[in-house]
């Protein structure tokens, strides 16, 4: 039995608990890993912390807080591309070899900035953003930032997947490697942490910095890990406010 075929023959509470565990243990893991990496690096002088004002009181007991609840959402949300598959409306492929499963996660990732664009964009319209004003109250971002959603704005990033399963018979390796590399991604934009100072702010490796800059002026910089929507929306920012 391939991994596909157990994740479909699990019944819907099987699913739910698995994806509470997935994203549980994902944002955990992310929160710890990051925040002992950025410690150890500014011990050793590489790279350098983007904001050095100290955190409100209640922010990370606030991002804790919201954290769970898009957990919560994520988790049950894994029943969607369950029921999909179930209901045969979408359907993996039975084989794919370790080429097709990399240009799949290659596809996807791209998707992933696009899909995060849009729905980042419309977060920020006059209509959208007060379900997104929770994330903006982390000025200063923490590796815990990564999940602190109103719950809509959860349900609007949380469906990655969903389109792309209606219009390709996508590997399970492929398609499960989509949290994982998400998260990883995110952790690293809300990292506070500069890893290459010195690499241009289009450069892919200054994606922290450029997260940095959305909090600081949430005017552009909509994108998620890559540039290239901004570039090709004219929705960059170059260079953030003085600190008070």
């Amino acid at each position: 039995m391939t991994a596909g075929q157990w994740f479909v023959q699990l019944n819907a509470w099987q699913v739910i608990l698995l994806g509470l565990a997935l994203f549980g243990g994902l944002y955990l893991a992310g929160g710890l890993g990051m925040s002992a990496l950025t410690g150890s690096l500014a011990r050793h002088g590489m790279g350098q912390v983007l904001d050095t004002r100290p955190l409100r009181n209640d922010q990370l007991r606030r991002e804790w807080r919201q954290s769970f609840h898009s957990v919560l959402i994520f988790g049950i949300g894994m029943v969607v591309p369950w029921g999909l598959l179930r209901l045969g409306w979408a359907h993996l492929a039975p084989e794919a070899s370790a080429p097709r499963i990399v240009l799949e996660i290659v596809v996807l990732m791209i998707w992933n900035d696009v899909h995060f664009w849009i729905n980042h964009r419309l977060l920020h319209t006059r209509w959208l953003v007060r379900f997104h004003g929770d994330h903006h109250r982390s000025v200063v971002t923490t590796p815990w930032s990564t999940y602190s959603f109103h719950p809509i704005e959860a349900l609007m990033l949380g469906n990655i997947i969903l389109l792309p399963m209606l219009v390709h018979d996508f590997s399970f390796w492929s398609l499960a490697a989509v949290p994982v590399l998400s998260l990883l991604l995110n952790v690293i934009g809300h990292s506070n942490y500069d890893f290459f100072p010195r690499v241009d702010l289009a450069h892919p490796l200054a994606a922290s910095r450029r997260h940095h800059l959305h909090h600081a002026r949430p005017g552009g910089n909509y994108g998620f890990a890559l540039p290239f929507m901004d570039q090709l929306m004219r929705t960059q920012v170059q260079a953030a406010p003085p600190s008070r």
